[in-house]
């Protein structure tokens, strides 16, 4: 013989039935808004990188020689694809490497190109430069801050999400990375991946920059894994096919 069932609670029962069904539903329609979010939120990302024309950290060569150097600066510069120039001048005397960035400063300031120098916060103070690059092994972005107040500090992490996070916590304007391929204008020590890009971005909207044997060949990869702004030197200085305002041309 059944049991007598309970009414009351079988409509009870029905009714929870109803409402779970209902909301897996909207379980199903909330999973795949989140999956199209996060594509479009990459495709966002894409959008932003391809639409900054203004993607190149240009670093100068390792000797100015002569004043040849300054008109191709300025077809460099026109292409308005240059939103940093970074003063890179290691064995350079102090009084022609003044001479040198007052010059290079005038021309960046005409083309709105932010003027930095490698290393050197009393000499970016000295020539009142935009601001000033930090190596690791330079002084210390918090003593360097105490300089240069609010000018940019940008800091080199290498391949490290540890020191990027020490830097963002330092206040740096900007993160470096690299190198991400081999380069004739400085010895790689540190070879970087190009998962760190988006493992930064992951944690931070500082800025980052990609470094190290950046040219038409390969500069695609960065920008599509997120880095903002790509230095570049020899490639442009140094190239051997093409002319200064040819290879920036060819970075589009």
């Amino acid at each position: 013989m059944e049991e007598p069932y309970n009414k009351e609670l079988l409509n009870i029962g029905q009714k929870i039935l109803k409402i779970l069904e209902e909301l897996s539903k909207f379980l199903i329609i909330e999973l795949k808004c989140a999956r199209l979010l996060l594509k479009e939120s990459g495709q966002k990302n894409l959008r932003i990188n391809r639409n900054n024309k203004r993607f190149i950290y240009l670093i100068s060569p390792k000797y100015i020689k002569n004043n040849d150097f300054y008109s191709k600066l300025k077809q460099v510069l026109s292409s308005n694809k240059v939103n940093f120039f970074q003063l890179r001048l290691k064995k350079e005397k102090r009084k022609k490497k003044i001479i040198i960035a007052k010059k290079i400063k005038k021309i960046c300031k005409k083309y709105k190109v932010k003027f930095l120098v490698n290393d050197d916060p009393i000499f970016a103070k000295k020539i009142n430069a935009d601001g000033c690059h930090l190596g690791q092994k330079d002084m210390n972005i918090l003593k360097a801050r105490k300089i240069l107040k609010n000018k940019i500090i940008g800091i080199t992490c290498h391949n490290s999400i540890n020191l990027a996070k020490k830097a963002i916590f330092d206040g740096a304007n900007y993160l470096a990375f690299g190198a991400f391929y081999s380069s004739k204008t400085k010895k790689v020590r540190y070879k970087a991946r190009l998962r760190v890009l988006s493992l930064a971005k992951e944690i931070t909207n500082t800025p980052v920059v990609a470094i190290g044997g950046i040219k038409d060949t390969n500069y695609k990869k960065l920008l599509l894994n997120k880095a903002n702004f790509l230095a570049i030197s020899d490639y442009i200085w140094n190239n051997k096919k093409l002319n200064p305002r040819e290879a920036v041309n060819k970075l589009v």
